[in-house]
């Protein structure tokens, strides 16, 4: 399967699946603030130009996402991005248990939003059902 990488830092990769509409980053450590906002808004750009609805999180690294973060999300990414034609969400959850919980509470928030959510915990699983979908 065909990949185009949008963004690639120490950070996170973020990557699109042409024959799919899926947008995939994978996070490499914790990541906050800026670097967040730079993936999240690539992958926005991406979902626009490309007609993506599908959305792959590998936040297998990742922690808890800081109340400021989430804020902005909710503010200025998730409204975009379902006009933009996100439908299906797949999460793969953090390893930590702190970013477990704190994840399943975004989950629980964004499914107000219309958006098919599932969870996994292997990425090829998650990327299987996307495909799927």
């Amino acid at each position: 399967m065909t990949t185009h990488t949008l963004l690639e830092n120490d950070y996170a990769t973020l990557v699109y699946h042409p024959e799919s509409g899926i947008v995939h980053h994978e996070f490499r450590k914790f990541i906050y603030g800026d670097a967040l906002r730079e993936i999240l808004e690539v992958g926005l750009t991406a979902f626009q130009q490309y007609g993506a609805s599908k959305w792959l999180s590998d936040d297998r690294k990742n922690s808890a996402v800081p109340q400021v973060d989430l804020e902005w999300a909710v503010e200025f990414w998730v409204i975009p991005m379902i006009q933009s034609g996100w439908k299906y969400w797949a999460v793969v959850l953090p390893d930590k248990a702190v970013g477990k919980a704190a994840m399943m509470r975004i989950i629980e928030n964004f499914t107000q939003y219309g958006l098919t959510i599932e969870v996994f915990d292997d990425p090829a699983d998650a990327l299987n059902w996307l495909n799927s979908m």
